[in-house]
């Protein structure tokens, strides 16, 4: 499985909606060869929005997606599905395929509807199944899966397409934190160029190169995690209290959420008849 790259870039990219309301706005992005770029931002801040927009799941109504300069929305859904592999949030099936047939499935945008898999297809999905940890559970009904398990036979089926890039729509999804890291630091390792987003600030600042933080929608700071994860956009952006630091082992800034400060009991009310 040599690593396929490519470099995104987003131009003024919107989704608009009937009532006029942008749940994209006008956002700018580049992922260079390699890089793996992560969306941050609060719930409705419009991060999977934009990702369906990247991978067609959404025609954007304003701006371009580009690969390599081609415009991704130019491309037939095959021609798209060779360059583009995705991992979405929840992967659900009511088919009752086994695990190594949905890994398998990813082979499909590299040959017509009708032809069987061949011998080095099938040594791809062997090779996916065993590189996410999960070759034991190749006859396995994927919808009898664990969710932690679906995530990572999609990520293999999303191996097996030998993209250029991967989107990724919080891929750590039901996870415990072993397979958090694992995933993540397979993802990191592949050599492709990967835009995916994140709730876990740490997780993002650990593992991505750049990040983009979203709040309604558009772009409101983006950079290094270093540059952009700051007690003052936690503030701004989530609403919370947060102190950030540098972390003594790995230098990755780690962030530290403080509670919130407890209201002052009202005069009159229990707390001050005590």
């Amino acid at each position: 499985m040599s690593p396929r790259t490519a470099t995104l870039r987003l131009e003024g990219l919107s989704y608009g909606v009937g009532d006029g309301r942008h749940l994209v706005d006008a956002v700018d992005l580049t992922a260079a060869p390699g890089e793996t770029v992560g969306l941050v931002g609060p719930n409705g801040s419009g991060k999977t929005t934009l990702l369906r927009c990247v991978y067609g799941a959404l025609r954007p109504t304003h701006g371009r997606a580009l690969l390599d300069g081609d415009d991704l929305h130019t491309m037939t859904a095959k021609a798209r599905a060779r360059r583009v592999a995705t991992v979405p949030q929840d992967g659900q099936t009511e088919f009752e395929l086994t695990v190594r047939e949905v890994v398998a499935m990813g082979r499909s945008p590299h040959r017509r509807f009708w032809e069987p898999d061949t011998v080095a297809d099938t040594a791809l999905t062997d090779a996916a199944l065993r590189r996410v940890g999960i070759a034991p559970l190749a006859d396995r009904a994927f919808p009898s899966l664990s969710g932690g398990e679906r995530q990572r036979a999609l990520v293999a089926r999303a191996l097996v397409q030998q993209p250029a890039l991967f989107v990724l729509d919080e891929p750590t999804n039901h996870l415990d934190i072993r397979h958090q890291l694992e995933v993540l630091s397979l993802i990191k390792e592949l050599g492709t160029t990967n835009l995916l987003a994140l709730h876990d600030l740490n997780l993002a600042a650990y593992y991505c190169d750049r990040l983009y933080v979203l709040k309604a929608g558009a772009v409101v700071a983006s950079g290094s995690p270093a540059e952009v994860l700051t007690s003052g956009l936690l503030a701004d952006v989530y609403e919370v209290a947060a102190e950030v630091t540098s972390h003594p082992r790995t230098g990755a800034p780690t962030v530290i959420y403080l509670p919130a400060p407890a209201a002052a009991p009202r005069a009159g009310s229990p707390a001050q008849s005590i």
